[in-house]
């Protein structure tokens, strides 16, 4: 077999399948090396990953008491909704922009260890959700303080986050392959991701807008996909009425997300450790 017949036998999406699930199959794997990653990252600390969560609640709390008191809302509705849009999107945020990195940071890893590809991805997401549990405490918190009542359809906050994790994937398979190749994408990300967390409604919402007579705006903050990522996890843990076209949009981008990245699987996995 000459070395282009090896070449186009890897670009096939049953070579890109078997990466993903060869991956996920080495549980223990990366289960184990995302964990190690929150005690190495925090080595020698008290508080240890706490410390995020001190971090994300504090401001939260500035954030939910200054906005409430400029846009004159009530601080026990404004409040859990500023901690909800914080901590989820923190989590898509690292997903996004460490998710740029995942294979330059694992270089050592790619090019000494044969594990499949797939495996540092799933390593970031399992970090990160760990990171999201330490972080929902604070809500937990605030929900006891200013407390809701409960409805069974609440529950759906459950596969909604799920749906979130499934799209972390895919979008660090994809800017992590494209940030690989193409060394600037990284810090154009984090220009975009910067201004797309002041046009996501998560220290503000849209009524807000609206009130203000900014109704053209709220048109325009409906084209941003976080907008309805954030609603599915939020809408059912504030105990607010659930819209369907947000979950629309969400499996929506997630079907198309899935194939931008098994077409980026297929086409460039085997030249992820020529580019680290």
């Amino acid at each position: 077999m000459t070395i282009l017949d090896a070449a186009a036998n890897s670009r096939t999406f049953k070579r890109a399948w078997g990466d993903l699930i060869a991956g996920f199959g080495k549980r223990e794997l990366w289960l184990h090396l995302g964990w190690q990653d929150i005690k190495q990252r925090y080595r020698r600390s008290v508080l240890g990953p706490f410390w995020i969560t001190i971090a994300t609640g504090t401001t939260a709390v500035a954030m939910g008491g200054l906005y409430s008191v400029l846009f004159k809302l009530e601080l026990s509705e404004h409040l859990p909704y500023v901690t909800l849009g914080l901590i989820v999107w923190n989590l898509i945020n690292a997903s996004i922009l460490e998710g740029a990195d995942v294979f330059i940071a694992n270089e050592g890893l790619i090019k000494q260890l044969p594990t499949p590809l797939s495996v540092h991805v799933y390593r970031l997401v399992w970090r990160q959700m760990i990171l999201f549990a330490h972080n929902i405490i604070i809500f937990v918190i605030i929900a006891i303080i200013f407390p809701k009542p409960w409805q069974w359809t609440d529950l759906t906050f459950i596969p909604a986050l799920a749906l979130i994790a499934l799209n972390c994937v895919w979008v660090a398979l994809c800017f992590g392959i494209l940030a690989t190749r193409y060394r600037d994408i990284g810090p154009l990300l984090a220009s975009l991701v910067q201004l797309l967390f002041f046009m996501t409604p998560i220290i503000w919402n849209e009524s807000t807008l609206r009130s203000q007579g900014a109704g053209d705006w709220a048109r325009i903050v409906e084209l941003n996909p976080l907008l309805h990522y954030l609603d599915i996890v939020r809408a059912p843990l504030l105990g607010a009425e659930q819209e369907l076209r947000h979950w629309v949009v969400v499996v929506s981008l997630t079907i198309i997300g899935w194939i931008f990245a098994a077409l980026a699987m297929r086409q460039y996995r085997a030249r992820v450790p020529y580019w680290v």
